[in-house]
């Protein structure tokens, strides 16, 4: 994303998902496995790739001040606090119409987590490994959804988890003065106060490798693999 609002991108395009090329007034920007949305300023949402279950009809959305982009669903938050959702709803991911007071939402492979205005979290969709199991948190401030895990930032700059840990990527108790989470595949990625930055779980390509880091003021981790 640009500062004057456009958009560049690179890498595989099979389904159109770099095709943002005439996209203008951008502010915000998500991407997911074969998709690609960006909110404008005006609060409309546009969307371009793989639109197999819906995932990119988000033409009439409007109001729209943050969205999250999973595996082949797409999530809004309206103004209001409301939350709207297209896609595969196999597993009930797109069933957040009742939500109210959501601040964050972030989308993970077939589940949705939103962050209410009170820090507490809710979460609907596919809850095989428990990645839905958030019911008991408090004094969170930033959520992330990876392909089969959750992550939640809270006000103390420690880190919750849960879901899929065969790798450890939800190993991050011991994680201190974190400033902002971020869920893959099977590893999760902290931002520190003092820009260094951690990683746990799935390391077969390196992706943990960031302890030399410095200076880092945001991070990103991939969730999907082909």
């Amino acid at each position: 994303l640009k500062s004057d609002g456009t958009l560049i991108t690179a890498g595989a395009n099979a389904y159109g998902q770099c095709n943002v090329g005439n996209w203008t007034g951008i502010v915000k920007m998500v991407t997911s496995y074969d998709h690609t949305l960006g909110i404008r300023a005006d609060g409309t949402v546009v969307a371009v790739g793989d639109n197999y279950y819906g995932q990119c009809d988000v033409g009439n959305w409007t109001d729209i001040i943050c969205i999250g982009a999973g595996l082949h669903h797409t999530v809004g938050i309206k103004f209001d606090g409301t939350v709207i959702a297209v896609g595969f709803n196999r597993y009930g991911q797109c069933d957040a119409g009742d939500w109210t007071d959501i601040v964050q939402v972030a989308a993970g492979s077939h589940h949705t987590v939103g962050l209410k205005s009170d820090g507490t979290v809710v979460a609907v969709g596919d809850n095989k490994y428990g990645q839905c199991n958030i019911n008991g948190w408090t004094d969170i401030i930033q959520v992330a959804a990876g392909v089969y895990h959750t992550a939640g930032l809270k006000s103390d700059g420690t880190v919750v988890a849960v879901g899929y840990n065969y790798y450890g990527a939800c190993d991050i108790g011991g994680w201190m003065n974190i400033t902002q989470a971020a869920t893959g595949w099977s590893h999760t990625v902290g931002l520190k106060s003092d820009r260094t930055v951690v990683a746990v779980g799935d390391n077969q390509y390196g992706q943990c490798n960031v302890n030399d880091w410095e200076d880092i003021i945001q991070i990103a981790a991939n969730g999907y693999q082909r």
